[in-house]
């Protein structure tokens, strides 16, 4: 009975399998310890923004991707005031609902219940006369999109102030685009004038 040897290029497929795996994991660990956990949670409402963010991060390094467990985490980390009142009452839901709960929906309340609506009040009168003047283009389009987060500014008038606002020259660029060429949607504009507006900038540098 003839014995099997592995061959060269069969050793290093599974060399470069093991490696690949490996650095993944490296990876990811090196990932896990950068994120900290952002804590409990108790209702502040100055605070879950920052919280909220945190607590994104640290799913997601964490690598918890189904909704049960990122719902029940979340729960896990909020404690006390209002939010630990929250808390049971979503778990006694989720107790007596055999149901897998939609994320899409329990962002939506938590953001909600626990956002600080002064905020939002406050991007909506910012958003309507924030203009790009001299600020560069990535950096206006960060801003804008944030407030329009903030906002829950709707894509249609997004875009109108975004062209009312950003700098005419780049507007009056992209407008002289062939129809088929021409951006539609809030993603495609803030790609458009993102773009045109870098090749400005490069030229005045």
């Amino acid at each position: 009975m003839s014995e099997y040897k592995q061959t060269d290029t069969e050793m290093s497929v599974v060399q470069a399998t093991t490696a690949a795996a490996v650095s993944g994991n490296v990876q990811a660990g090196l990932l896990k310890n950068m994120i900290p956990d952002p804590g409990w949670f108790n209702g502040n409402r100055s605070k879950f923004e920052d919280w909220w963010r945190g607590i994104r991060l640290f799913l997601k390094s964490n690598r918890v991707n189904g909704m049960d467990d990122r719902i029940t985490a979340i729960l896990a980390h909020l404690r006390g005031g209002v939010a630990g009142i929250y808390a049971q009452k979503k778990l006694d839901e989720l107790d007596e609902d055999n149901d897998t709960q939609d994320w899409d929906d329990v962002v939506k309340e938590i953001k909600t219940t626990f956002s600080d609506k002064s905020k939002a009040v406050d991007a909506e009168w910012k958003i309507e006369t924030f203009k790009q003047g001299k600020r560069n283009t990535v950096d206006f389009i960060i801003e804008f999109k944030a407030l329009a987060m903030k906002a829950d500014t709707d894509e249609l008038h997004a875009i109108f102030l975004l062209k009312k606002n950003i700098q005419h020259d780049i507007i009056k660029t992209i407008l002289g685009y062939p129809p088929i060429a021409m951006p539609g949607t809030l993603k495609e504009w803030k790609v458009a004038i993102t773009s045109v507006g870098q090749e400005y900038e490069s030229t005045e540098k």
